[in-house]
């Protein structure tokens, strides 16, 4: 049996499991049927690298109830950050838009939302890709914080959170198991 954690080691309590994160899914897939009148014009766009994977099983789950595919890519925001110049940034991912998005409905679809400075790059990427009739955006988490006025329009979980709370998403595609953490770290995310 374990002991406690060391001082400098956060604790991560669960406050989503496997079928709970499933459950958020599948309402939100529902919501986006429902709200769009159908998956016609859909296109899900994932944020790398846990968005990507969200929107895979929303488009898996929207397949499955309307018995046809929806498109689905990834846009990588990486070089619209607005904090490019402060911090160190990760290696771009791959963008992959699925035919034109014009007069398309674009879902952006993300892990946490934070800030909003990450859903305002995505905004500016989406320009330069083309003009969609609509961009919504589902969030699989809102922890709050907001510092834009960036809202999402489907949201598995909304979490109350200290700002120096950590809340991390976690899918067995990525980290071999579904759930969302929350520990103290000091740092906020």
């Amino acid at each position: 049996m374990a002991g406690p954690a060391p001082d400098n080691e956060p604790t991560a309590r669960v406050v989503a499991d496997e079928s709970e994160i499933a459950r958020s899914l599948t309402r939100i897939a529902h919501e986006l049927l429902e709200a769009n009148h159908g998956s016609a014009d859909l296109v899900l766009l994932g944020i790398p690298t846990r968005g990507v994977f969200l929107a895979r099983r929303l488009a898996q789950t929207i397949e499955g109830i309307e018995g046809r595919p929806v498109r689905l890519g990834a846009l990588d925001i990486t070089m619209y950050r607005d904090d490019l110049r402060a911090n160190p940034t990760r290696n771009p991912a791959r963008t992959s838009i699925p035919g034109r998005i014009d007069d398309a409905v674009v879902v952006l679809v993300d892990d946490v939302l934070y800030s909003g400075r990450t859903i305002a790059a995505a905004i500016d990427a989406l320009r330069d890709l083309g003009r969609p009739r609509a961009v919504r955006l589902a969030a699989l988490v809102d922890r709050g914080h907001r510092e834009l006025p960036i809202a999402a329009d489907h949201v598995g979980r909304t979490i109350q959170t200290a700002a120096d709370e950590r809340v991390q998403v976690q899918l067995a595609e990525v980290d071999g198991r579904d759930a969302v953490t929350i520990s103290r770290t000091g740092e906020a995310r």
